[in-house]
């Protein structure tokens, strides 16, 4: 499937000079080119990179971890089926691998191609490359610079229009392997002579040879095969929706039951005094483990529990919840997930599971049990213990080996 996308000559120009611009005020590590491409990465979980490869060829790849649906889509969507050998393989794997490969562009005889999905299921690329796709965010991403990454003190209309008009001419320097010092001084020399470094962006420039008489940009060598390699069956809701499928058929096994505790009759008290009719009558429904809790409205639900919802109540069930869980652990048999605790004025009745999805709890993704947590508590537990689904867990079950091929 082709995509219509800058050149990469272009796209990497912009992304040298942006790495020049920060540079130049002292931010080397958002914006950089290196001997294994262009890259970006804004330090809250999203990346963005550019490799050129022999052959005048290149591959953009990237990932948000808000906007790359791709990772997570039901069924997986491989972004590297049928992709050509002369990519970067080592590296695109490494980040497919961590589930941090929200898309793969690659560029060969004029045309960018990409594995195909569905348009309305988002890749991350705008979000995390939207600088150099696009002349006018080029331009606004220069402003940008000067505004937000280097606090100018002037911010005024005039300014503002003096501004956009240095990035204007500094980026069509740019795109033509034109850039100057004058060039950068039109954009950055407004700021004090102590707080840019105009030596410095000059000399990123040059290295990405986007000056007069720069160095030729670097590219990698091509490569010849693809690789064997492992690739999803499952996304993690798919995962999560097979397990959850299984503990719905699953026995509970026989335990000892737990006796009465002090910390049972703390949840009972704070239950009883959460009923929504004041007369004792209430019905608490949670899901927990060591990390999270859960809850779902019964009959007679707490009163924190319902309208708008009261923080320190949940915090308090929290709490309670996680003493009672600890002080029913059981060395071999481990500790429950799903508890139903009913009060009435005068006592109350409690039901628990550790193996199955009960019934009066629903099944949905927004109430799933994530795998690691299951994986965690099941470590625990001796091995008579271990519910059939256990063998579900084995992050390998989401996954498949896919041959290489010399190409």
């Amino acid at each position: 499937m082709s995509s219509d996308l800058p050149v990469p000559d272009l796209l990497w120009n912009r992304w040298a000079l942006f790495a020049g611009a920060l540079t130049a005020l002292g931010v080397d590590d958002v914006y950089w080119c290196a001997a294994d491409g262009a890259h970006h990465d804004d330090h809250g979980g999203n990346r963005s990179r550019l490799v050129l490869v022999d052959g005048g060829r290149a591959v953009l790849f990237g990932y948000d971890h808000e906007y790359s649906e791709t990772v997570t889509a039901t069924p997986p969507i491989d972004l590297l089926a049928g992709a050509p050998a002369w990519l970067p393989w080592p590296e695109l794997l490494r980040w497919q691998a961590d589930d941090q490969l929200g898309y793969v562009y690659w560029y060969d005889d004029g045309v960018w191609s990409r594995v195909p999905y569905p348009d309305d299921v988002s890749d991350g690329l705008v979000a995390t490359a939207r600088a150099v796709l696009d002349e006018e965010r080029a331009r606004l991403e220069l402003v940008n610079v000067v505004f937000e990454w280097g606090e100018h003190e002037r911010d005024d209309p005039a300014e503002r229009d003096d501004v956009a008009g240095a990035a204007a001419r500094l980026l069509a320097a740019a795109e033509a392997c034109a850039l100057d010092a004058e060039a950068l001084s039109g954009l950055l020399g407004r700021f004090p002579a102590d707080a840019v470094d105009l030596t410095a962006a000059l000399a990123v420039a040059d290295a990405a040879g986007i000056t007069p008489g720069g160095r030729t940009p670097p590219a990698v060598p091509a490569g010849t095969a693809v690789p064997a390699r492992r690739v999803r069956t499952l996304s993690d809701d798919g995962h999560e929706d097979l397990v959850r499928a299984a503990m719905r058929e699953e026995p509970e096994r026989q335990r000892p039951e737990p006796a009465h505790s002090p910390e049972l009759a703390a949840l009972v008290d704070w239950v009883r005094a959460q009923a929504p009719a004041g007369d004792g009558r209430c019905t608490l429904v949670v899901v927990a483990t060591d990390t999270s809790l859960g809850t779902q409205p019964g009959p007679q639900p707490p009163r924190a529990l319902t309208g708008e919802t009261d923080w320190q109540g949940f915090k308090e069930l929290s709490g309670l919840t996680r003493e009672l869980r600890t002080a029913e652990s059981h060395p071999e048999c481990g500790r429950w997930f799903f508890l139903r605790l009913a009060t009435t004025p005068e006592g109350y009745a409690v039901e628990r599971r550790h193996d199955s999805w009960p019934d009066w709890y629903p099944s949905s993704r927004y109430n799933s049990l994530h795998l690691g947590d299951l994986r965690t508590e099941l470590d625990r537990r001796a091995p008579g213990y271990h519910p059939s689904w256990a063998s579900l867990l084995d992050p390998g079950t989401a996954w498949r080996d896919v041959p290489g091929d010399a190409g």
